[in-house]
């Protein structure tokens, strides 16, 4: 990740306890979602905000007990497809955020989204 990028919201995912112990890193800058993963292995993917399609936040019990929760996020990314921002704190404050983030993106960029009759996601640009 660059070091001129202005993160806005930085986390890592927490395991069941909520305790940040895992080695999945997540951060969100004005345009991009970033994932890091892996420890011996390192793994660090990137997301255009405008490719997010929808945000849905899910709690399980466990999740409710500890405060954490996920973010399943669906995107028209080729490459990561549909992903889980998981075990986060602030869960809820984090999916607005991101949703207004990708909002912004979305009409700086003059993207559209359309879904199909059939159920398939397209992107569009708006002339």
């Amino acid at each position: 990740m660059d070091s001129n990028i202005q993160i806005l919201w930085q986390d890592r995912k927490r395991n069941i306890f909520g305790l940040p112990w895992t080695f999945t890193k997540y951060s969100l800058s004005e345009d991009r979602l970033f994932i890091k993963t892996g420890l011996l292995k390192t793994v660090e993917d990137e997301i255009r905000l405008y490719r997010i399609l929808d945000l849905t936040v899910s709690k399980t019990l466990f999740q409710k007990i500890f405060r954490i929760g996920t973010i399943e996020v669906s995107s028209g990314d080729t490459t990561m497809g549909n992903f889980e921002l998981k075990n986060i704190r602030d869960v809820s404050e984090v999916k607005e955020k991101l949703s207004q983030l990708v909002e912004e993106n979305r009409e700086k960029k003059r993207v559209a989204n359309r879904e199909y009759i059939n159920g398939n996601e397209d992107l569009d640009v708006l002339d």
